[in-house]
């Protein structure tokens, strides 16, 4: 406790600014942590049920139970839902709309954890430029006191001090940028897998001439199906092989029906 007390005494006035900042970027990402679970993102429960509703078409149905819940892709849904049986091109603006503002909700204080990443160093280099001021004027100082040949030891220990909030700046900008990557790589996926159901429920919300002319499916399990599709491209299918899934389609077809209660209160 001592040596940790010491080594900040050392490093100057900047420390304690250095390791103010480190506590904010801690507590910004267990608060991006807690906020981005995938249960408050897409819940799978809310999923299941909102799927159901939508392929029945009971939209106020569907409506009140997005409206019941918080999560970023019920916002989307539900504003889809107000204009269900519309134009296909109003539907989707107004959920792109939406999905924006849920983005920007999910994006809360990943700003500010980047800022400190780029900051922290930038407070260490400052503080060692400052201590090497400093130790150079009490070289002039000794100097023009008579001193004939400069200290070496009273040298190397203003540096090394100087050094210090370097090192601890870097020490703080390392792992609170890798934090920073990290929820936005989560964002991004949960961005990518919203955008998913959305257009799955799009389909279901449609007006039924202007359509597509597949039956719709449920959008439950839609985020798996999106992230696998997007992460690799298919490869080209043989002759062979298009003939053995073509004369088997129908039986293999996986089934994307969800099992859902009997009844939802509304």
């Amino acid at each position: 406790m001592n040596e940790a007390i010491e080594l900040l005494q050392r490093g100057g006035w900047l420390m304690p600014p250095i390791i103010l900042v480190s506590v904010a970027a801690l507590a910004f990402f267990l608060e991006r942590l807690w906020s981005l679970q995938r249960n408050k993102i897409l819940p799978p429960r809310f999923l299941e049920v909102v799927s159901r509703l939508l392929t029945e078409h009971r939209w106020a149905d569907a409506e009140a139970l997005c409206h019941q819940n918080d999560s970023p892709v019920a916002s989307v849904l539900e504003a889809g839902i107000r204009y269900a049986g519309r134009e296909r091109d109003l539907i989707k603006d107004v959920m792109e709309e939406a999905g924006r503002q849920q983005v920007y909700r999910m994006e809360r204080f990943s700003g500010a954890l980047g800022s400190i990443a780029t900051v922290a160093p930038l407070m260490g280099l400052l503080g060692t430029v400052v201590g090497m001021i400093r130790m150079f004027q009490r070289v002039v100082s000794s100097a023009d006191a008579g001193a004939s040949m400069v200290n070496v030891g009273l040298l190397a220990e203003g540096i090394w001090s100087a050094l210090m909030t370097t090192a601890a700046g870097l020490t703080v900008a390392i792992p609170t940028y890798l934090a920073y990557r990290f929820i936005l790589s989560r964002i991004d996926r949960y961005i990518v897998e919203i955008e998913d159901v959305a257009l799955r429920a799009l389909e279901l919300l449609t007006a039924e001439d202007e359509g597509p002319t597949a039956s719709p499916r449920g959008f439950t399990g839609a985020s798996k199906a999106a992230m696998a599709s997007r992460a690799s491209k298919a490869p080209k299918t043989s002759k062979k092989t298009k003939a053995s899934s073509g004369s088997g389609a129908e039986s293999s077809a996986p089934d994307d029906g969800i099992t859902e209660p009997e009844a939802v209160a509304t």
